[in-house]
């Protein structure tokens, strides 16, 4: 009776399932192991999934896979070196069967070109410098007079919130402690609200403006179309006002 009183408690249950669980455990690793050796998940290939601005063959290489690497090594290091790279935000690295690693990356992004020493250089959201030629890659990107930071955070939050405002906009600087002017180029079908001579808006705004709120430049184009005005600048410096200013 009093034994079979001891076997009956739960605790004896789980206990069994953990050593059941850790046999099958174990059998996997013993699995992986010996597929580690096999020739047949030898890696013979790498995908690159997501690169845009960066060489794939550039990412290849810093990988460094030796031709005797298994597809079930320890893909830690791999993602490491990638992610050395100033270009790369994040990577993640899976596997395909038989023998193809496939590594899917983020990249920074370049926001803005600012004027340097050597010419025009892409830099990114946080200030950053980005490894991009622009001589040997076209860059659609709007110029930022400094590598001030508030300057970038703003382009950078246009661009990932606004990107109608963001394609537009030629240029970006600060005209005082708390404004910014945003230099944008014509929108079509809307192209007689702005300046006939240089063909482009002009956009004040204050510093710690919502980015959701550019985009009420569109109504006010429209509107001006329709009555043929030609502007040469729009001010959001107003509370939930957006004043034109006529040429």
């Amino acid at each position: 009776m009093i034994t079979r009183g001891r076997f009956s408690k739960p605790g004896w249950k789980i206990l069994g399932v953990l050593v059941l669980v850790g046999v099958i455990v174990a059998a996997l690793l013993g699995v992986r192991a010996a597929a580690r050796s096999m020739a047949f998940f030898r890696v013979r290939s790498v995908e690159i999934r997501g690169a845009r601005y960066i060489d794939a063959a550039e990412i290849i290489g810093r990988m460094k896979v030796d031709t005797l690497v298994s597809l079930w090594a320890d893909l830690e290091p791999f993602r490491q070196r990638i992610l050395r790279h100033p270009q790369i935000a994040d990577v993640d690295i899976g596997r395909k069967l038989p023998g193809t690693l496939i590594v899917s990356i983020k990249e920074n992004l370049p926001v803005a070109l600012i004027q340097t020493a050597t010419g025009l250089l892409p830099f990114d959201s946080l200030g950053k410098q980005l490894p991009i030629d622009p001589a040997r890659t076209a860059l659609d990107l709007p110029i930022v007079a400094t590598g001030d930071p508030v300057l970038l955070k703003l382009v950078g939050a246009i661009r990932a919130t606004e990107p109608r405002v963001y394609s537009r906009i030629e240029e970006a600087r600060r005209t005082g402690r708390d404004e910014i002017l945003l230099t944008l180029s014509r929108h079509r079908g809307v192209a007689d609200t702005v300046a006939a001579e240089s063909g482009l808006l002009r956009v004040r705004i204050p510093i710690g403006l919502s980015v959701e709120r550019l985009a009420d430049i569109f109504p006010v184009e429209s509107d001006l179309a329709r009555r043929q005005a030609h502007v040469a600048e729009l001010d959001l410096r107003y509370r939930d006002q957006v004043v034109a200013r006529i040429q």
